[in-house]
């Protein structure tokens, strides 16, 4: 009686194990080929580097530019 019902346990637990690792497998392939689908149909588009001096440059002059532009409206609201 009890050899029976320890098989019955051992070929649960088996099963059980074997979904699991078919499901982990399946869900790791379907994640990478995903991961290649996306990478190949819509790459990452490097934006063009510039010189520190050029952006630094320009940016302090758009900067000055909007604090002026603050400035007048802040004026006209007096």
């Amino acid at each position: 009686m009890q050899q029976p019902l320890l098989q019955l346990g051992v070929n649960i637990t088996l099963f059980g194990m074997g979904i699991v690792f078919v499901f982990l497998l399946l869900l790791a392939l379907c994640t990478g080929a995903m991961s290649r689908f996306v990478t190949r149909y819509f790459p990452v588009i490097e934006p063009m580097k510039e010189t520190a001096g050029q952006a630094d440059t320009a940016q302090k002059a758009r900067i000055r530019k909007i604090i002026q532009l603050a400035i007048a409206q802040h004026r006209k609201k007096r």
